[in-house]
């Protein structure tokens, strides 16, 4: 069952490869960036939490990182909603919680986020943080295959075999 952690890693690889290819997070220091965040600039803010979640230009501190993507979370950035979840579920920077990782995941699962939904298929397959529902299991994992997500297809179909 290793692709059940699959999209948790794709989904961390993608928002961490976004930002490194962020014009602004790349053009400009870390002070800089500090200021725009403290502003309201919504990408500076997103920036910072990713910094302080990698120590890149500060010194690693998840809660921190926690404290920036809830912001932008907050202001309904998907990705960073997305990264909460993620958050919540691995216990950085905040005590794990897997119920408000499944509240962050459906909010974004809603808007369509591939992810999300195979993340939620996980969480009720295995009644971590929801009770455990193989048949919502299912309708999460079917939406996310439905999507184009590989590993929503895999859990659909290993759910479909039992």
């Amino acid at each position: 069952m290793a692709f059940f952690k699959t999209s948790l890693i794709r989904k961390s690889t993608f928002f961490l490869a976004a930002a490194l290819l962020s014009v602004s997070a790349t053009a400009l220091d870390s002070n800089q960036i500090q200021r725009l965040a403290n502003q309201g600039d919504v990408e500076a803010q997103f920036n910072l939490g990713w910094m302080y979640y990698q120590g890149e230009g500060v010194r690693q501190d998840y809660a921190k990182a926690f404290e920036w993507y809830k912001k932008v979370a907050n202001q309904g950035d998907s990705n960073a909603q997305f990264v909460l979840g993620l958050l919540y579920y691995k216990g950085e920077g905040v005590r794990q919680d897997y119920a408000k990782a499944a509240q962050w995941f459906l909010k974004v699962a809603n808007q369509g986020d591939s992810d999300a939904q195979a993340m939620l298929g996980v969480m009720y397959n295995k009644g971590k943080g929801v009770r455990q529902n193989v048949a919502t299991a299912k309708e999460w994992f079917g939406k996310a295959c439905d999507n184009g997500d590989q590993n929503g297809c895999d859990g659909y179909r290993l759910l479909n075999q039992r």
